[in-house]
């Protein structure tokens, strides 16, 4: 299995890649402006991706269950809640 960090790090050199680099490619009479379009593309690009992959790795807000739901998958997963009510304190 991969390792945590591989996948930030292999999108992260891309990114840089796609961001350092390839802007010394660019030709034409409007250089400086295509360069920096390529630049702030790669930031914009490997920040939102930052994001989504952040926020799925560590979901702030989870699946809203029934008690019901929560009840059935208790019991297909063996671990099987028992009844508070009939608890001694």
């Amino acid at each position: 299995m991969v390792d945590a960090y591989v996948p930030p790090v292999v999108i992260t050199v891309i990114w840089a890649f796609i961001g350092i680099i390839c802007p010394f490619f660019a030709r034409g009479p409007n250089r400086g402006v295509t360069q920096c379009c390529i630049m702030l593309t790669a930031v914009t690009c490997w920040l939102f991706w930052l994001c989504c992959y952040l926020t799925q790795m560590n979901p702030l807000i989870g699946p809203k269950l029934s008690m019901n739901e929560i009840m059935i998958m208790a019991r297909e997963w063996g671990n099987e809640i028992k009844d508070t009510m009939d608890v001694e304190a």
